[in-house]
């Protein structure tokens, strides 16, 4: 896995310290962040810097955005997307539970023919249940 300097070094984006805590949250975490995940991990930096550091990391393919039925962004790193080019095509799984996302590299999204004159331009599937985290929990009791 790729350290927090190569990963910027890698886009030639200057090395800030939100930058890097930031980097740092999505490789410590198993599951995807939302801005205000971030925001409660990372107190000493403020909404807009948080916001401004993810749109940067969007839009050079350091991460993608998971988008799902809250209306509320999660962001998780991308594995093989250029500077404005994501290849992220792969199924993401929600638990109903605990609310984490994660996402499925392996499972990939079927190929889906548009009708004539449409274009796509990002398909997502989000796949809701409940994880083997929360399973235990329930089968516990």
């Amino acid at each position: 896995m790729k350290t927090v300097r190569q990963i910027l070094a890698s886009r030639r984006l200057r090395r800030t310290a939100a930058r890097e805590q930031v980097l740092l949250c999505f490789l410590s975490s198993d599951f995807a962040l939302s801005q205000h995940d971030l925001e409660e991990a990372l107190p000493s930096f403020d909404r807009v810097t948080l916001y401004r550091t993810l749109k940067t990391f969007t839009e050079e393919g350091i991460v993608h955005k998971i988008p799902d039925d809250s209306g509320i962004p999660r962001y998780a790193l991308c594995s093989s997307c250029e500077p404005h080019e994501h290849h992220h095509h792969h199924v993401h799984f929600k638990c109903t539970r605990c609310e984490h996302t994660e996402c499925f590299d392996r499972l990939y999204v079927p190929n889906i023919s548009l009708p004539e004159g449409y274009r796509a331009e990002e398909v997502s599937l989000l796949v809701q249940g409940v994880c083997p985290r929360c399973s235990d929990h329930s089968n516990s009791k």
